[in-house]
C-alpha cells in the first residue's frame, strides 16, 4: 500500500527508498523551492505578513526541530518526557557560553550544544531506566526544575534573569543578524534534522526503539538491551532540543531562563499530541496548526482593540485544541493524512 495503484518497484533499492516515484520527487523539489524562497514571495502578498510574519516561521521551524527530538523519545521509543524545554536551555547556554565567554565560533558551539544536551539527557534518562508511566513523567519534570534552578543560581556565569548577550553567527564578513538571514540557517538545520529522523526509524536502532515502545519484555527476549536503547533515545531526542535551543537564543541575540520555562515543555508535548505520534510529519502538523492559529487569532483580537485578551487567548486556544484532539482525533493529524494518502493511492479501487 506504499505506492499508488499501477506503480510498483523493480528493485530492492527502489523498494526501500523514501522517495519512490517521480511525482514524489517533483513534490519534494517544488516544496524545497517554495521553502527557500519564502522571504521573497511572502512580503509580496499584501496583508499576508500580518498573519504569517517571517518571525513566526522562524519560531515554527525551531519548535519543529525540538518536537522531532521529542518524537524520537516518545513516539518511537515510548519514553515520556515533560522537561524538554530544559534540555533546550542546556543547548542554548552551552553555545552561548562558548561563543560569548570563550569566543569560539558558533559553528563549533552548535554541535557542542547538541552534544551537551544529549549528555544531560543520558544523565537524567539513567535515573529513569526503571521507571514507567507517571513516574517517568515525574522524573523528567524534575529535570526541568533542576536544570533551570542551576541556570538561575549560577548567575555569575549565565547572567541569571538579566540574560546573557550572545553574538550573531558569522560566515567570514557575513553576519546573520536579521530574520531573513537566520531563516536560511534554521531551515537548513530543519531539513537535516528531518532527514535524519526519517531515516532513523529505518535503521536497526530505530526498529529497536519501536520494539521497546511496543513491548519491553518481547524486545528483551529478542536480544535488545533495554537500558542502552532507552539512553540512546534520550541522547538523540535531547540533542535535537539542544540544537533548537542554540538556534533560538542566537537568533534572539540573548538567552534568559524565562524562555525555557515549564509551559514551553507542555506546549511541545501538545504539538506532538496534535500532530501525531510516531510520524516524522506529525511535528510539522502540530506546530504549524497551533502556532499559526494562535498568531492569527491574536492578530484579529488585537485589531479589534483587545490586546490584553490576546495574551490569554493563546493558552485558552491551546487547551481547547488539546481537548478536542484527545476526544475526536487521538492519533493526531498525521493519521488523517495517512488515511488521505491511502485513499488516493488505492483509487480507483477504493474498496
Amino acid at each position: 500500500m506504499g505506492l499508488p495503484s499501477g506503480t510498483f518497484s523493480e528493485s530492492y533499492t527502489q523498494d526501500s527508498a523514501i522517495i519512490r516515484t517521480r511525482a514524489q520527487w517533483l513534490l519534494l523539489i517544488f516544496g524545497l523551492i517554495i521553502a527557500f524562497t519564502i522571504p521573497l514571495w511572502l512580503p509580496a502578498i499584501p496583508g499576508l505578513t500580518r498573519f504569517i510574519p517571517l518571525t513566526l516561521i522562524n519560531v515554527m521551524c525551531i519548535y519543529i526541530i525540538a518536537v522531532l527530538g521529542l518524537q524520537i523519545m516518545m513516539g518511537y521509543c515510548g519514553q515520556l518526557s515533560i522537561g524538554h524545554a530544559a534540555f533546550m536551555a542546556v543547548g542554548a547556554y552551552t553555545s552561548g557560553l562558548l561563543t560569548a565567554k570563550l569566543g569560539l565560533s558558533y559553528w563549533i558551539a552548535l554541535p557542542c550544544a547538541g552534544l551537551a544536551a544529549g549528555i544531560m539527557g543520558i544523565i537524567f534518562g539513567a535515573s529513569a531506566l526503571r521507571l514507567k508511566g507517571f513516574y517517568l513523567v515525574a522524573s523528567t519534570l524534575a529535570a526541568q526544575f533542576v536544570i533551570m534552578w542551576i541556570i538561575n543560581s549560577w548567575s555569575t556565569v549565565t547572567g541569571g534573569d538579566a540574560g546573557l548577550r550572545l553574538p550573531y553567527p558569522t560566515i567570514g564578513n557575513f553576519k546573520m543578524d536579521s530574520d531573513v538571514k537566520f531563516f536560511y540557517l534554521i531551515l537548513i538545520c530543519l531539513i537535516i534534522g528531518t532527514f535524519f529522523a526519517r531515516n532513523l526509524i529505518r535503521t536497526r536502532i530505530g526498529r529497536a526503539f519501536v520494539a521497546v515502545r511496543d513491548n519491553e519484555l518481547a524486545a528483551n527476549v529478542m536480544g535488545i538491551r533495554l537500558s542502552t536503547t532507552k539512553l540512546l533515545a534520550f541522547f538523540i531526542g535531547c540533542a535535537y532540543a539542544g540544537f533548537a535551543g542554540s538556534l533560538w537564543v542566537h537568533w534572539q541575540g540573548i538567552a534568559f531562563p524565562e524562555l525555557f520555562n515549564l509551559w514551553l515543555s507542555i506546549w511541545l508535548l501538545g504539538y506532538l499530541i496534535v500532530g501525531g505520534m510516531a510520524t516524522t510529519i506529525g511535528p510539522f502538523f502540530g506546530v504549524i496548526l497551533i502556532e499559526g492559529l494562535n498568531h492569527s487569532l491574536a492578530t484579529i483580537v488585537t485589531d479589534m482593540g483587545a490586546p490584553t485578551f490576546a495574551i490569554y487567548l493563546r493558552d485558552f486556544t491551546f487547551g481547547i485544541i488539546i481537548i478536542l484532539f484527545l476526544l475526536f482525533m487521538p492519533r493526531g493529524l498525521a493519521h488523517r493524512f495517512t488515511l488521505f494518502k491511502t485513499y488516493y493511492r488505492l483509487w480507483p479501487y477504493t474498496y
